[in-house]
């Protein structure tokens, strides 16, 4: 974004004698119709079709906060899907937290504020990275399937996807409790309170939510415990309405003072347990009791001059990620990820990828390896570049899918830097919106339905392939997962973080967000802004976003990629919606001058600290915080 700040009158800037009045005004109006004609060119991408509205409203404690999502500050910046759980997140570091505690508050407040997507009643993927020893924690907090579930427990799809029979064991309270044993600077009960306060008082109902409790009146409205917060009186609430969760309020007290113990071996996982009996679930006390927290080694490979750092399997979105960027960074030319071309081969890759990610699953009870090996491997990505060509693509059996895909939904996500350039990337989730339609009317906890996210071997897909056996349910077991939540280094200097909401379309968001930044260039509003394309393999059709999101921009593909892509034999169809992004940068190149102010290298103890942006995306109702 560019701004033009004008300190005095331009009058009093020349002198009045000999200059005639007419042809000041003259030159007043063209001068002022420059700066309008030039504030619209930089404000519109022309190629990637949607306009940016981001002017600078005021500088605040060394930083510049926008009214588009983006904020920049040169100490720590949070990226979160609610602008509410930014803020939290931020006073955390206030008040001299680590990135780590401000993650353990701004995720309890999302599920607070956005527990549709997300809660201590679902599970997730952090990953932490250490500026002072450069050390990457991978943190898996993924649900597990019950110890009395079996790969052929579900009768029907039906009840894989709805009801507490569809419940995988929750860890996102155990891992957030983890990484802050090993993180945290501050008392674990200052991060829950936050939390316990929106649920107590009441939180504003935001529009993205809104949304959402209007196109699943009928699963609110059948559930007791969803109805007694989401329908009180049998009326929905609707934007602007306060929503209170005082059951929850009361959980979270509990694990504010007796830690994850009170839900895992206590009180609060007592009546939860009995909640989902009643409810037709299987979840007992064994169950939570045996939950572990994964901290498996990072996954980290280099790409287009970066080395990226993410989640193993069971996620799949850092390993996938992976994969397509070294098939396009083995063109020739630098130019090959840019414009209509560029898309093209995106795509085609993408295919391939799809074809290749079935084979995953739980490395604790499958052999991934070779797959693994496959998607990380420069060699592998050379013989699929082969397959690709620049004038065509192909139906689906040419990319050789032996399994039916992965459809997950849901989920939230935030990017948090603190001022010591600790970073952290978290993906959190309750699959479905809502889950699976099931609320605890004792505890407040919204039921995931991840058991959804297993194969089963009598899985009827639109697909027509069979279910992948690696992802065949068994007690214990981690389903495979689309999240894909990234921390990006240059000169192992932290240079981004990433992350994004919405299933599949995870990976595809990240994935353009990352090449629109890090190679295209685009800054980073732009980047996130950019509209985005998304494929499942089957059907064979490239979905193309096509939407007017909440603040009102309008996001489509440009019609000349849109022509190019139909020459090259691509179906396209719009689609009024896609994945959420949040994302982090650091300026590594740190100019003389930025904006006014001088920003030199800073360096201490090998730790470079550069200018931060943070961006939410507007397709949803997200907010970036700064100190």
């Amino acid at each position: 974004m560019g701004n033009l700040i004008m300190e005095a009158p331009l009058l009093d800037t020349f002198p009045s004698h000999g200059f005639n009045r007419k042809k000041w005004s003259f030159f007043l109006c063209f001068l002022f119709a420059f700066i309008a004609i030039t504030f619209v060119g930089l404000t519109h991408h022309g190629d990637i079709g949607v306009w940016l509205i981001g002017d600078v409203n005021s500088r605040h404690n060394g930083r510049l906060q926008h009214n588009a999502g983006i904020v920049e500050s040169e100490q720590a910046v949070i990226a979160a899907d609610d602008g509410r759980c930014s803020e939290i997140g931020i006073s955390m570091l206030k008040i001299g937290g680590h990135a780590v505690d401000a993650a353990v508050a701004t995720a309890l407040c999302l599920g607070v504020v956005n527990p549709m997507a997300s809660g201590i009643g679902g599970g997730g993927f952090m990953v932490v990275r250490s500026s002072s020893t450069s050390e990457v924690q991978a943190i898996d907090m993924r649900e597990t399937a019950p110890l009395a579930a079996s790969q052929n427990m579900y009768n029907n799809g039906k009840s894989k996807l709805d009801g507490a029979l569809a419940m995988g064991v929750p860890g996102e309270l155990a891992g957030l409790h983890a990484a802050w044993a090993k993180n945290g600077r501050l008392p674990w009960k200052t991060l829950v309170q936050p939390a316990i306060k929106l649920a107590r008082d009441g939180f504003v109902i935001a529009p993205y939510l809104a949304n959402y409790i209007v196109k699943k009146a009928k699963l609110i409205l059948k559930d007791p415990g969803l109805r007694q917060i989401f329908a009180p009186e049998g009326k929905l609430l609707r934007a602007g309405d306060i929503c209170h969760n005082l059951e929850l309020s009361h959980s979270l007290e509990l694990i504010s003072e007796q830690g994850p113990e009170a839900f895992y071996n206590g009180e609060v996982g007592e009546k939860l347990v009995e909640d989902v009996k009643r409810a037709g679930g299987i979840l007992t006390m064994d169950d939570l009791r045996n939950y572990k927290v994964e901290i498996p080694e990072a996954v980290t490979f280099n790409a287009m001059g970066y080395t990226i750092v993410g989640m193993p399997p069971p996620s799949s979105g850092t390993l996938a990620i992976s994969m397509i960027l070294k098939i396009l960074e083995g063109y020739e030319s630098s130019n090959a990820s840019k414009g209509s071309l560029g898309l093209h081969r995106m795509i085609e890759a993408m295919k391939h990828m799809l074809a290749i990610r079935m084979n995953l699953g739980d490395p604790d009870f499958v052999n991934i390896s070779s797959t693994v090996t496959d998607m990380l491997s420069t060699s592998f990505a050379k013989e699929i570049r082969r397959k690709i060509f620049d004038n065509t693509t192909f139906p689906p059996e040419y990319y050789l899918p032996r399994w039916s895909q992965l459809r997950d939904h849901g989920t939230a996500h935030f990017c948090i830097v603190d001022a010591d350039r600790n970073a952290v990337s978290m993906t959190s989730t309750v699959n479905y919106p809502f889950g699976g339609g099931v609320l605890s009317p004792s505890t407040g906890i919204l039921l995931n339905n991840e058991m959804g996210d297993f194969s089963t071997p009598d899985d009827i897909s639109t697909d027509k392939l069979p279910p992948a056996p690696s992802n065949f349910i068994q007690p214990k077991k981690r389903p495979l997962s689309s999240m894909a939540p990234i921390i990006v280094l240059k000169d192992n200097q932290l240079a981004g973080v990433i992350g994004g909401s919405g299933g599949l379309k995870i990976i595809f968001a990240v994935l353009q967000v990352f090449i629109n930044h890090f190679v295209l260039g685009m800054d980073p509003l732009a980047a996130v802004q950019s509209p985005r394309i998304y494929h499942e393999l089957i059907p064979n059709v490239v979905l193309y976003e096509n939407w007017t999101c909440i603040d009102g921009d309008h996001i489509e593909l440009s019609y000349d990629k849109k022509h190019f892509l139909e020459e090259r034999g691509h179906q396209l169809k719009a689609k009024d919606g896609g994945a959420i992004c949040q994302l982090i940068v650091q300026d590594l190149q740190n100019p003389p001058l930025r904006l006014g102010r001088r920003s030199g290298k800073e360096y201490k103890d090998g730790v470079f600290r550069g200018m931060l942006v943070a961006v939410s995306d507007p397709r949803k109702d997200g907010r970036p915080a700064a100190i």
